[in-house]
């Protein structure tokens, strides 16, 4: 492998690991680029060497969320679990059909979201909470957990955005106690993806390694960032990464043939 190679996967990494730390979405920019600076690897095992970086970024990132956010461990564990079964079922169903008839819903979804997020300007800032029942809280967890690591295992991009606004909408959380959730629960899903891919050998440890370093770097300085700026910072790095979704599913519909 060429040198520049190497480096422009790392620059990828270490830009993906900054932006997944602040508010999800950095397989926005990691995945593309592996597969068009590779493209005489499977796809595959390109996929596969990614969820290293991926993980170690988002290790990176949620450490440094869990010093200054309180984090609630036991319905931390429940979602974790439900969101590694779900994202496993959902690679499952994966092999046995097509994920492309869902990104025309998909992007009617983000537009209506970024929309909503730029005119709700409090929304995910902190704020007086509403007083939601233990149990009530434990089943919308559940619900979250499951249909999101489903389509995390399903398609993929975005993921740490549909849990953010789902940890929002639904459990109450502030931007900085959702980016924390989500990070702490999309390591369960890159987990279980981790586990099938070494099991069928398909992660290239000299592309892995270096931008694993990258993304944990990235997920450090971004993390760091997110924390010393707050809610306001994060709320429109989100609206950002939304609209890069978006973006990336209207160029698959419309475009890409």
């Amino acid at each position: 492998m060429e040198t520049i190679t190497l480096v422009l996967l790392c620059v990828a990494a270490f830009a993906a690991g900054f932006v997944d730390a602040i508010v999800g979405g950095g397989g926005l920019i990691q995945t593309p680029a592996a597969l068009i600076l590779l493209p005489h690897y499977a796809v595959s095992s390109v996929i596969g060497s990614l969820k290293i970086p991926a993980f170690c970024g988002t290790s990176s990132a949620a450490y440094q969320y869990i010093k200054k956010v309180t984090v609630k461990w036991r319905l931390l564990l429940l979602m974790a679990v439900l969101a590694f079964v779900s994202a496993f079922a959902g690679s499952q169903v994966l092999t046995m059909v097509s994920n492309d008839f869902m990104k025309p819903l998909l992007l009617v979804i983000l537009i209506a979201l970024a929309i909503y997020t730029f005119l709700k300007k409090d929304f995910g800032q902190r704020k007086e909470q509403v007083a939601i029942s233990p149990r009530t809280i434990v089943i919308r967890a559940a619900i979250i957990s499951c249909i999101v690591g489903f389509y995390d295992g399903f398609i993929g991009p975005g993921t740490g955005s549909f849990f953010v606004v789902g940890f929002i909408s639904l459990l109450g959380m502030d931007f900085l106690q959702a980016s924390t959730n989500a990070k702490l629960v999309n390591l369960a899903t890159n987990f279980g993806s981790i586990c099938l891919f070494l099991l069928k050998g398909k992660i290239i440890w000299m592309i892995a390694l270096p931008m694993a370093a990258s993304n944990a770097l990235g997920g450090w300085v971004g993390a760091k960032l997110a924390l010393n700026k707050g809610n306001g910072f994060i709320r429109i790095f989100f609206l950002v990464v939304v609209i890069g979704t978006l973006i990336r599913f209207a160029y698959d519909i419309f475009i890409k043939k």
